[in-house]
């Protein structure tokens, strides 16, 4: 969008309808953190005294039609830099330590502990690291965010060890993108309805996260072997979509019979449709587990010890043929959040806190999530 028709645009102040808002600023490094945020924002609805921008610091196509498809007013990353804002959001520690304002920043998949390993010197073995790391939340010395937002209060003990100085930013809040699958479970009849499922079909998800360690590259087979006995969907991380283009993913499964799922929104409602999800260590695989789902794995690398990647590879067996013996993993949703839902009131407390206002007088909306077809 060109920034000169902008509220912050030359001469702007003069073509404005809703003049003296709070500036909010969502930064959109890619369509993963994309999603999360966009969960986000409904916190800041029906309220006159705010107006959000959205900016994309490396510009990609994928993330592009995301935005424009949410409707988003977008400004240059550059533009945005020259201005100061009164709420920066984020779902990423890239960039935020140029932010132009207060940062809230929140984990983009389950919990801020993440599961990977990472070899720090040759030679040296590899040592398992994780997203509450003191190089990730460090910048010069300081802290750049304002709300470091946990999902558990067992996080708050290990960001206490790895970074004392980012506990006075921490923020518990659970995890918002759960409490919006919970409160969808009632409209699980109205899901399968809605993407064609009928009456005693048995609907299987298989979940991908991305990498060569994923179900994608590690069983590819699935998604034809599966076909002859369920009606079969794919979840396909966004970053597979991004790095490999929209087309090639369809070519690669022309020949299966499977409702592809598109990366932007859709997966969450198909979980729980769903009568079984097959995945790998990725989060859609731990929020299956966490909303009742039974869950095969796939595949799963090794991963680090205590991470809900780890804890979901101790608890559910591989799938070896047989979709009968998925399991569900009982409290799996009190491993991901230990403010079931309550986030989305957390977090708007936080988030206005930041913006220096009071909050709006109306209830915090949780609203299910949509199907995506």
């Amino acid at each position: 969008m060109n920034w000169f028709t902008t509220p912050l645009g030359a001469g702007g102040a003069h073509r404005v309808t809703v003049p003296g808002c709070r500036k909010v600023l969502v930064i959109v490094p890619s369509v993963v953190a994309g999603t999360r945020l966009l969960d986000l924002l409904p916190l800041l609805d029906s309220d006159f005294r705010v107006q959000t921008y959205f900016t994309l610091p490396e510009p990609d196509a994928a993330t592009a039609r995301f935005v424009s498809a949410a409707g988003g007013l977008v400004i240059e990353w550059d533009m945005a830099l020259q201005h100061e804002f009164d709420l920066v959001l984020a779902a990423s520690y890239r960039f935020i330590d140029r932010a132009p304002g207060p940062v809230l920043v929140l984990p983009h998949g389950a919990g801020a502990m993440k599961s990977r390993r990472r070899v720090r010197a040759a030679g040296r073995e590899a040592r398992p690291v994780h997203g509450l790391d003191r190089q990730m939340l460090m910048r010069d010395g300081k802290v750049p965010a304002s709300a470091i937002v946990l999902s558990h209060d067992d996080e708050l003990a290990v960001l206490a060890e790895s970074c004392p100085e980012a506990v006075p930013a921490a923020v518990v809040a659970g995890d918002i993108c759960l409490d919006r699958m919970r409160a969808s479970l009632p409209f699980r009849e109205q899901y399968r309805r809605a993407l064609g499922v009928e009456p005693g079909d048995t609907l299987v998800t298989i979940s991908s996260t991305w990498t060569a360690e994923s179900t994608f590259y590690q069983r590819p087979e699935l998604y034809r072997e599966l076909t002859g006995k369920a009606r079969v969907a794919a979840v396909l991380h966004p970053n597979i979509w991004a790095v490999h283009g929209a087309w090639q993913v369809r070519s690669w499964l022309a020949d299966c019979d499977v409702v592809v799922v598109p990366p932007e929104e859709g997966w969450r409602a198909m979980v729980i449709a769903s009568d079984v999800v097959i995945g790998d260590h990725g989060s859609t695989t731990q929020y299956a587990a966490a909303v009742g789902a039974r869950v095969l794995l796939a595949t799963c690398p090794e991963v680090r010890h205590g991470s809900l990647a780890h804890s979901i590879s101790e608890a559910v067996p591989r799938y070896t043929g047989d979709i009968a013996e998925a399991v569900a993993v009982p409290e799996f949703a009190g491993l991901i959040s230990s403010r079931l839902d309550r986030s989305g009131v957390i977090l708007r407390a936080a988030m206005y806190r930041l913006l220096g206002i009071p909050e709006p007088a109306h209830a915090v909306p949780v609203s299910p999530v949509r199907h995506g077809r």
